[in-house]
């Protein structure tokens, strides 16, 4: 049997669940590109950390395809946790990171957090978006990996900080 007679279900720019407004509705951009040597630092920000998280994530995405590009058409759940902030940060992205990776190779239009227990450092959250089809979404850079190196957390009253280094 060839690939070509295969039947996944899958039809590309159809959603495969049905989404409310508010999930199909797109957040201000609050993250930015900042150059560092062999790497590339994302910073995003927020009014809370929470909203911080949901913007690094896809600040990530966006790095890897044209993120307009992506539309809403499935949704990917993710759940990480760690020992302290910065590692629940690093397996957050890392969990992201691995479902673009493997297949069916999803990307990210959104995220939401789900629930956020800053006391145990675990975090639920969801991805909204489609899988990546190199016949839509130019593909940009390859993120290899997350790292620790300067990762960073700040928070201030009203305003949440992150930035983390990816390796392309």
């Amino acid at each position: 049997m060839d690939e070509s007679s295969v039947d996944d279900g899958y039809v590309p720019d159809q959603p495969t669940e049905e989404f409310t407004e508010e999930e199909l509705q797109i957040p201000e951009i609050q993250y930015e590109y900042l150059d560092h040597p062999a790497d590339v630092q994302l910073h995003s920000w927020g009014d809370s950390l929470k909203e911080a998280f949901e913007q690094i994530a896809v600040s990530m995405f966006a790095y890897m395809t044209e993120i307009d590009k992506v539309d809403i058409l499935m949704s990917q759940d993710i759940e990480a946790e760690g020992h302290d902030i910065e590692s629940l940060l690093f397996h957050f992205l890392d969990e992201f990171l691995f479902i673009f990776s493997a297949e069916p190779y999803f990307i990210a239009r959104k995220v939401k957090i789900l629930s956020f227990d800053r006391e145990n450092f675990k975090i639920k959250a969801r991805g909204y978006g489609e899988i990546f089809d190199l016949d839509k979404h130019p593909q940009g850079t390859e993120v290899k990996a997350i790292t620790y190196s300067n990762m960073q957390v700040h928070e201030h009253e009203g305003r949440s900080e992150l930035f983390v280094i990816i390796d392309i």
